[in-house]
Parts: C-alpha cells; structure tokens; sequence
C-alpha cells in the first residue's frame, strides 16, 4: 500500500471510531502541495499532524521550525511520501528545530549542506531544552562541508531517539552525530561509515544516553568521542559558579556495537560512570581505547570510574591499546572478561592500566569478517566467558544473551541461535535467526506492508499484505545481513530488525 495512503486510511479508521482529534490533518508539502515549503507549513501544524513531503528534490536552503509543539499522544510527523523519496539538498542546513517538542522525522534523505545537516537546538535558552524528538530512517550522507560540520547537530535536547538512520561521508572535521548538553536519548540501530572526525560525540554535559547495536567504520579520529572539549559557555544544564563536580559526560551506555578501523574505536573524554560493554571491536588502525582529560578547569572531575567489559579486540598489528593522557585516573576503570586477539602475534598480551579480570586471549572465530558478518560459532572461546551483568539482555542481532553470556556483540551459544523471538509488543514472532534457509514470521500483521531489505537498504522483497504464518525462502541469498521492516495501518509502529544469514 502507498504510504500516503496508509496514513489517510489509518486517520479514517480512528476518526469513524471517535479516537482521533479532529484537528489532526495532513498536510503536503511541495510544489504540488498545499504548502511549497515545510518552513511555511510550520506555523499551522499542531499536535497529531503530518507534513508529508511530496517526493522530489528540495534544495529551497534552511527549513526552519520554532516552538512548534505535538504532544505525547499524538506527535507531529514529518515525512516523506514514498521512503527516501524527498531528498533535501545542499544549503547551510536542511532542517532546523529550535524549542520544539513531540516531533518525529522519518524516510528524509539529507545531503550536501555547507554547515550541519540537521540542527535541533533549544534556541539558547539553556534551562528550558527541547525535547522529545525522534529521527527514524532517514540517510544523512555527502556533506559539502569540510570543517566542524556535523550530519545530525543535537544542543540542548532531552528525550530523544535517532534509529535506523545511515550517516555516510561526512565532514572531516566534523562528527556523524554531535550532542552538546543533550540528555536522556537512545541511539540505536544506525550505520555510520566515514561520518567525520567522530561517528557519536556527547559532551558538553551529556548524559543518560544509550548508543546501541550500531555499526561504526573507518571514522576519521574517535568513532565515540565518550565526552570532549566544550566551551563553558555551552554546557547544559549551565555550570554551577564555583564550578563543581562537572563533566564532559556522564552514565553513558554503549552496548553490542560493531566498530570497524577507526583510528580509535573508544574514546573516554572528560567522562565519568560510562559502560562499555559486550561490543565487537574489528582492527583498530591506532589505538583501542583513548583515557583523556581535555577541559581541565577548576571543578571538573578528571576521566573516572568508567567501565570496559564483555567485549571482542580483533587486532590485525601491533598497536597501544590504550593511550592514557595527562589528568585522567585510568586506575579507578573496571577491565573484565573481554577477549583480545592479535592476528600477527602468538605471544602477544595487552597493555592495560589496570588488571582485566578472567581475560580471554585467542581468536574469537569470527564467521565472516570480510563480509562484515562478525558473529561467532559455539565453537568460540568467547562463548559463556562474559560476566553476567544486569545489561544488555539481548545482542546485535536482538537475540537474548545466555547466562554466562558470550563476550562481543553476538551471542554465540547453540542453545538460542534457532529460537524465534518478539519482533515487537503485538505479539509477532520471528525465527529462525540466524538463519540458513527460511524465517517464518507469525502473529497478528493483517494489512501489514512487509519488506525484505539488503544491509544497504535495497528491497529484495516486498510480501505485503500476505497472511499469518508467512515463511519467507531466502536461500538464495549469500550469507550476511538483511532486515524485515514491518508496518501496519491497524498497528502504525514500525518494526525493523536484523535477521542474519549462515549457511550451516
């Protein structure tokens, strides 16, 4: 079904049921639609909007949105009418959001701006930040500029999520995602490749943030920038006077990603009580892990008290694992149970500031690293041999750790790699995943758009509105990973997940 509508239909059936505001509208945006810009659409939008933006090319400069607000039950979505079909380019930015609240973004392709892709702020009012935004499915890619400019620009917000979303070549100097005093969001689910000088930045007072199951590759410097330099003039919430006990960053949570080169996969800035854990780290170029203290301040608590475990190093050369800089207390880091493997060495062990309890060292027998398939047989020793922590429960793939769990991003044990598992909240199932032939799919997806999608986002399939159980015959595909995106006009969440391909 057309996603525009999809969208009318679903608004149809709430209104005749009596459950839909009346003041929810759609509202098109381009040369055909009711507004030409989605700038000019925003001083009209109120709470349950949408602002579908027709397909096309959009290089109209800056899309500007203040206090406009949505509400927590029903959100104003901004999106396109056929996924990735409106394409906003070049200009300084695409997209500003300035003291907004309750919006969603989704199916946008953002590209060759000259300053930051999009940019959400809470327009210099630092006590009163914007809040609760989500960005879905959108690509970020080929920025035109070649400093501090950023693909996603995030200042002041609280209550946010960004997921499914692809950041492709971005700024030198600049960072895929760049959170300046930002709190409580989820980053999860996203592809980063060459996304700038950083792939995830939080500092300036950030915390609360949960970064996982994202791919990071070959970012320019730090692929997480765990805090930073950051004038005092911009922390959020703004700095005590004395200034006291302040950070960087705090009680950040990066769990089952996959990094891939990098001239330092890790980097702890300025941080304090931030967890590292169950992550798959494939050759790093330079160094493993960064220990550094940048704004050093009167006030500011040194790098300290943060955590590394359950995670795979798969080293290709002789490199520091770990750099440790000038005002920093590497002795209060808790090392445990991950696994190090140095391919060009057989008597070879990392130089670590403290002790890594009960360490692994040995191949960890990665499936297919080529292919940038890097689960792991039963057969390795990274199975059972990760501490057993209160999170994560579940892996890259979505799948439930064991207990012991295995050390990296993928949970290697027999007993769970043919069980299906929740796909979302209504109940449908999937399974097998992994997979070597077929995955069935059950439950209540009646009118369901269901697609089958390549690792770059090409649909392979489209199988919608088929019937309950739908077993979908992949054996013809080569190993490797593909998502199932399914969406319902009776249930509008979408579900997205991972489903990977072993040939046993």
């Amino acid at each position: 079904m057309n996603r525009h509508l999809a969208i009318k239909w679903l608004i149809y059936c709430l209104c005749i049921h009596g459950i839909a505001p009346t003041y929810s509208q759609i509202i098109t945006i381009g040369p055909s639609g009711d507004f030409a810009t989605l700038a000019a659409a925003g001083p009209i939008l109120s709470a349950g909007d949408t602002a579908l933006i027709l397909d096309g090319v959009y290089p109209d400069g800056t899309q500007f949105l203040e206090d406009v607000h949505g509400s927590s039950a029903s959100p104003i979505v901004i999106m396109s009418s056929s996924e990735y079909g409106a394409i906003f380019q070049g200009g300084t930015e695409a997209i500003h959001l300035t003291k907004c609240s309750h919006l969603e973004i989704h199916d946008l392709v953002i590209e060759q701006q000259t300053g930051n892709g999009i940019n959400i702020d809470d327009g210099g009012d630092y006590t009163s930040p914007t809040h609760h935004i989500t960005i879905q499915n959108c690509i970020f890619r080929n920025m035109a500029g070649t400093g501090n400019n950023d693909l996603l620009k995030l200042s002041g917000l609280d209550s946010f999520k960004v997921s499914l979303c692809s950041f492709i070549n971005g700024s030198p100097g600049g960072s895929g995602i760049d959170m300046v005093g930002c709190h409580y969001g989820v980053i999860e689910d996203n592809y980063f490749d060459q996304a700038g000088t950083s792939g995830i930045q939080a500092k300036g007072g950030s915390q609360h943030i949960l970064i996982q199951r994202n791919v990071l590759k070959n970012m320019g410097q730090r692929a997480l920038n765990l805090g930073g330099s950051t004038g005092l003039q911009f922390f959020r919430p703004p700095l005590s006077d004395p200034i006291d006990s302040a950070f960087e960053a705090a009680d950040l949570l990066v769990y089952t990603n996959i990094f891939i080169g990098s001239w330092a996969p890790i980097a702890y800035v300025g941080c304090v009580r931030v967890k590292v854990v169950n992550n798959t780290i494939y050759e790093p170029e330079n160094w493993v892990i960064r220990i550094l203290q940048e704004t050093t301040e009167s006030g500011f608590l040194s790098c300290s008290d943060n955590e590394f475990r359950n995670n795979i190093i798969y080293l290709s050369q002789d490199l520091t694992e770990v750099n440790i800089g000038p005002n920093t207390q590497p002795a209060t880091f808790i090392f445990t149970n991950n696994l190090w493997h140095n391919a060009s060495s057989n008597s070879w062990s990392p130089a670590l500031p403290v002790t890594d309890s009960n360490q692994v060292l040995g191949d960890p027998l990665l499936n297919n690293p080529i292919q940038e398939d890097f689960s792991i047989p039963p057969s390795s020793p990274a199975v059972e041999a990760g501490i057993i922590l209160p999170e994560p429960l579940s892996d890259f793939m979505m799948n439930s750790y064991y207990a012991p769990p295995s050390i990296g991003a993928f949970e290697g044990h027999e007993s769970i790699t043919s069980a299906p598992y929740l796909i979302d909240e209504n109940s449908i199932t999937m399974g097998p995943n992994p997979f070597s032939e077929a995955v069935t799919i059950d439950g209540d997806f009646s009118n369901a758009m269901i697609l089958i999608l390549d690792s770059n986002g090409q649909i392979l399939q489209d199988l919608s509105n088929s019937t309950a159980p739908l077993t979908i015959m992949l054996n013809t595909l080569p190993d490797g990973l593909y998502f199932i995106q399914i969406s319902s006009v009776n249930k509008p969440s979408m579900s997205v997940r991972r489903i990977l391909k072993m040939t046993k």
